[in-house]
């Protein structure tokens, strides 16, 4: 599974895997948060010459669940793989870890990844890195894989770069390379228009390779022919649909301070949710609105009494209230998100 972690001036896509993050074939180290479900869709293909010219496709599944620590456990599925001979799908089981982040103050992402992949029926290991530089993205793997011919194992090394031209456009590319190649085996390589989607949190990746598929045994072998295709990525926010909320307390909120006209409340937009989505204020009180979202939102109230327009990454946006009631509101671009601001009357 590859991927990286988000950089402070263009942050990530919310909190799952972004292609705007990362090479085609290389990892960065990336892990879903915890309770988070990625699930990613590569399609990969080629065509034979005329005049037959058949397309065959090479389908790739991956699959991720976040643990504490910045851990995951996922897999990597293909339903047409070359690897092996004789062995038409490969499955890749594995367990990532990021013990350094970037973005949690460390000097760059280190990532490790240790798996089982059935088709060659052997162990494989990855040591990533990756490190932010403004605009440019610099990745470096190792890995350690079973010969899918048996004997001694094979060792693989790779780099890349991604280029951010902007907040939903970047450009990528890779070269990795089995140290002794068999016959058969080329560098590997890849590139990539890398895309995100405005107001969601998937990405989309428009690639060139002549990899079949992203496992880490896949991914290090190159093959004689290139292949196009994309990857479409799909984070879940498990807690969006299971378990139950903590109530929100009475009168409080993220933050309560005062201000030049009175008493201010603060709500954060997190993960595609309002915190807390349900707060009871005194009139005259401000709420403050604080996307810390990369995706912009709205703030919209279902009376029609207030309107924020789209609070970009970053950005706040006020209402006093001035009038007792309930006031339910939600996000225009993403209509599951709702809250609710309870006002009672001043002493």
């Amino acid at each position: 599974m590859t991927g990286c972690l988000g950089i402070a001036s263009l942050p990530e896509l919310a909190a799952g895997q972004s292609v705007l993050e990362r090479s085609p074939d290389l990892s960065g180290g990336w892990v879903a948060p915890p309770g988070g479900l990625q699930f990613d869709f590569v399609h990969r293909f080629t065509a034979s010459p005329s005049p037959e010219r058949k397309v065959t496709s090479f389908p790739t599944f991956v699959l991720g669940f976040g643990l504490p620590h910045r851990t995951m456990l996922g897999f990597t599925y293909s339903t047409n793989s070359t690897l092996v001979s004789r062995y038409p799908n490969e499955w890749e089981l594995g367990a990532h870890a990021l013990p350094v982040s970037q973005s949690a103050g460390g000097p760059l992402d280190l990532g490790l990844e240790a798996g089982y992949n059935l088709a060659v029926q052997g162990f494989v290991g990855e040591a990533s890195a990756a490190r932010q530089m403004g605009r440019l993205k610099l990745l470096a793997v190792a890995r350690l894989l079973e010969a899918p011919a048996g004997g001694s194992m094979d060792v693989a090394v790779g780099g890349g770069t991604v280029l951010r031209l902007g907040r939903y456009v970047a450009l990528a590319g890779d070269v990795t390379s089995v140290l002794q190649r068999e016959a058969g085996e080329e560098v590997a390589w890849s590139a990539g228009l890398q895309l995100g989607l405005p107001h969601t949190p998937h990405t989309l990746s428009l690639q060139a390779t002549n990899t079949i598929g992203i496992s880490l045994e896949s991914a290090s072998r190159g093959t004689g022919q290139t292949l196009y295709g994309f990857e479409f990525t799909i984070p879940i926010t498990l807690a969006r649909y299971v378990g139950k909320k903590a109530p929100a307390p009475a009168d409080t909120a993220a933050t309560i301070a005062a201000g030049a006209d009175g008493p201010v409340t603060v709500i954060h937009v997190r993960n595609l949710l309002y915190g807390p989505d349900a707060i009871s204020v005194r009139a005259g009180t401000t709420v403050e609105w604080v996307n810390d979202d990369p995706l912009a939102h709205t703030v919209v109230a279902a009376d029609s009494s207030f309107d924020s327009g789209l609070i970009e990454p970053g950005k706040t946006w006020r209402f006093r209230f001035t009038k007792p009631g309930t006031y339910a509101y939600s996000c225009r671009p993403h209509p599951f998100m709702h809250g609710t601001i309870k006002v009672t009357a001043a002493p």
